[in-house]
């Protein structure tokens, strides 16, 4: 069991539900599912490179992205429906929670001028997205295979019940955000 799983059991859980007075224990918000995407439209031409983002995404997630294709044909950006214009990776359960743990620990305090996650970020259900310019920050990405850098965009989906209970929740599980 991941130490952050086993930090919100003993801390975070018990401290949510004094803080906003919840009766019932399934109350309680809690991390449900973590999105990573990739958009790989300006690699459409190159197969190697999306070859190359494929096999980063699973090196940091821990699981195989799925391609996302084109829902319209848009003629300014060169892209036809049913076009594969991305890579998606749903996380749940322990891979998560390491995931979570390295995101937190290693790889947004390596990231360039980040001063701490904005919480602007967040949507009135308690979800939390933000971006990443670099993915070379995660320690899984060697440098000597490092070819092209990519961005990629993380929601961090809650059960909690509105944007406060969110905030609460990830600031108790360690995640760096800015001081109001």
């Amino acid at each position: 069991m991941s130490k952050l799983l086993t930090q919100y059991r003993k801390e975070v859980a018990p401290a949510l539900q004094k803080q906003f007075g919840i009766e019932n224990t399934m109350s309680i918000p809690k991390i449900e599912k973590i999105v990573v995407n990739v958009g790989i439209g300006r690699m459409l031409k190159d197969d190697k490179a999306i070859q190359k983002a494929e096999r980063d995404l699973a090196l940091m997630t821990g699981q195989k992205p799925v391609y996302r294709k084109a829902k319209k044909s848009i003629s300014s950006f060169k892209i036809r429906e049913g076009m594969d214009v991305g890579l998606s990776v749903t996380m749940r359960g322990t891979r998560m929670y390491d995931f979570l743990e390295r995101l937190i620990a290693i790889a947004l305090p390596m990231s360039k001028d980040f001063r701490g996650i904005d919480t602007k970020n967040f949507d009135t259900h308690g979800n939390l997205n933000f971006g990443i310019k670099e993915h070379n920050i995660f320690p899984e990405i060697t440098y000597e295979t490092l070819k092209d850098i990519f961005s990629l965009q993380v929601t961090i989906t809650t059960t909690a019940k509105n944007r406060e209970q969110g905030i609460a929740l990830v600031r108790m599980m360690g995640f760096p955000l800015k001081k109001d």
